[in-house]
């Protein structure tokens, strides 16, 4: 079975990430052949300098590898590294129908947010197929709010078959129901065009700070609350052992849940549940050359899948002649 996905280098990635997509991703080393991937172009949607962009595809390729992944044991690379994703994206842009893309909710909610209206942005779901069909990808491990990408995905291949004949495989989404969505500081979802995320690799000042800042209402502390409905106890109880989880849910329903000390809680919490990869990260920040190397060899790997489908695709629309 191959499993894909990848992420964004738009900003220090973040737990609502972690749980959401790369602590999956690393635990599917072991399930089948992992292609795992740093989504450089389409960070261009919303990062147009230079030298951020370059700066945190590299922080996004050592976050990954501090967290536990193993490029010996995966296909590891940067998007842009293997241009044959592109010419996949243009033809299957012209077989996509237009009311496909306008049916997407991710580019209303993103627009609504704020993030200028462009054709990339309005075009990302193809650009996203092709990057699962380029590799034949059986499951594709997402946030919920991805599952849609992932359905058009499917719906641009089987097009594709029925005008061309059988050539991709239909892909699979991949959500773990429990941390499908994490909750941003806000209570909306995590995620880094909101502001609203806990970065996994900051420093303890920084770290208290964000978490100090999560929205939490008014209720008094002796009055019961609902741990259902609150985002400080949605993050919390992704880290916490279970018998002190049980004993923080008897006091919100009970009464007696006092906000302030379950932040500092959950600052420890956090600081300790990275503490192994936060060592790892730094040691790779020291060696950029060693990052590198990995990337590129990641991208030959990735280039020898990528060119048996693309020429496939040549093939079947008329391309080769």
């Amino acid at each position: 079975m191959r499993i894909l996905s990848g992420i964004q280098p738009s900003g220090q990635l973040h737990i609502g990430n972690y749980f959401g997509m790369m602590g999956p991703m690393i635990r599917n080393m072991a399930r089948g052949e992992l292609y795992a991937f740093i989504v450089n172009l389409h960070a261009m949607t919303s990062v147009h300098d230079r030298a951020r962009l370059a700066s945190d595809t590299l922080g996004a390729a050592a976050d990954f590898l501090a967290l536990g992944l193993d490029p010996e044991r995966c296909i590891f690379w940067v998007q842009a590294d293997v241009p044959e994703v592109t010419e996949l994206t243009w033809v299957l842009s012209t077989l996509t129908p237009m009311g496909l893309l306008e049916r997407c909710t991710s580019y209303k909610d993103k627009v609504g947010k704020g993030l200028a209206a462009s054709h990339g942005l309005f075009s990302y779901p193809v650009l996203m197929a092709a990057d699962i069909l380029l590799y034949q990808a059986n499951l594709v491990p997402v946030g919920k709010d991805q599952k849609q990408h992932v359905e058009v995905a499917r719906d641009i291949a089987i097009k594709f078959n029925n005008t061309f004949g059988e050539t991709f495989v239909l892909p699979e989404p991949g959500i773990e129901t429990s941390v499908a969505t994490v909750p941003g500081a806000d209570g909306q979802k995590m995620s880094k065009s909101y502001g609203n995320t806990i970065p996994i690799f900051l420093d303890e000042k920084e770290l208290k700070k964000r978490v100090m800042a999560i929205v939490t209402d008014a209720t008094p502390v002796e009055a019961p609350k609902n741990p259902d409905t609150c985002n400080l106890f949605q993050i919390y109880k992704l880290f916490a052992p279970a018998d002190r989880l049980a004993e923080v849910n008897a006091l919100y329903v009970n009464g007696g849940a006092m906000y302030g000390k379950i932040k500092l809680e959950l600052v420890d919490l956090l600081w300790d549940y990275f503490r192994e990869a936060r060592a790892k990260r730094a040691e790779l920040d020291r060696n950029p050359g060693y990052l590198r190397e990995v990337l590129r060899q990641g991208a030959e790997k990735a280039r020898a899948k990528a060119t048996v489908t693309l020429d496939l695709v040549r093939e079947r629309v008329g391309l080769k002649y």
